[in-house]
């Protein structure tokens, strides 16, 4: 069976490891959607998000939409003809975007879902003294990180880890979890 067509949909650091993994795995990325460059720095120069650095030094094909909404936006996102959509640290998306390809679109969160559901899950985990956290990878719905779970993988906190550390370990993990739960989709899994 080929691969399926994804597009990826992810912003910071933490979502680059995924969209690596899902490359080098010989995956079909016809498209990179991320945040537009916004200033930063005393200079206030237009940055480019980790995953836009990462997309370009790969020639995929990169779209960075003010509004997921906008028709012209939709119009590109359709014209990509995607089987699947991946999301990873993005933004909540519209059902116009996460209900157009055929196969769906799959979130990897970085918490045991339904805990810490939206934003700073690894901080939150930190601040609560959990010993224990974990990623999910799921089916998006209407609510934020809610849906059909696919796929769960335990991490157990280090003694003193600090958020920073745990977020490092969660990117590959969580990336590894993703490549799992997309081979198992595109085998029908």
């Amino acid at each position: 069976m080929p691969f399926p067509k994804i597009i990826f949909m992810g912003t910071p650091e933490f979502a680059v490891p995924s969209l690596d993994k899902l490359l080098q795995a010989g995956y079909n990325i016809v498209g990179v959607i991320t945040a537009p460059d916004k200033p930063a720095g005393r200079g206030m120069h237009l940055t480019q998000s980790a995953v836009k650095k990462y997309a370009l030094s790969k020639n995929l094909k990169i779209l960075q939409p003010e509004k997921l909404k906008s028709p012209d936006f939709l119009e590109e996102l359709k014209a990509l003809n995607a089987d699947l959509q991946i999301v990873v640290a993005f933004r909540m998306l519209p059902e116009v975007v996460w209900s157009m390809p055929p196969m769906g679109t799959v979130n990897l969160h970085a918490s045991l879902l339904p805990q810490y559901r939206g934003a700073a899950p690894i901080n939150w985990t930190i601040i609560k003294g959990e010993k224990e956290t974990g990623v999910t990878t799921f089916k998006l719905k209407h609510e934020i990180d809610t849906g059909n779970v696919l796929l769960q993988q335990k991490i157990i906190i280090r003694e003193d880890e600090t958020a920073g550390e745990l977020h490092d370990r969660m990117k590959e993990i969580g990336a590894d979890l993703l490549l799992k739960t997309v081979d198992g989709l595109a085998e029908k899994k």
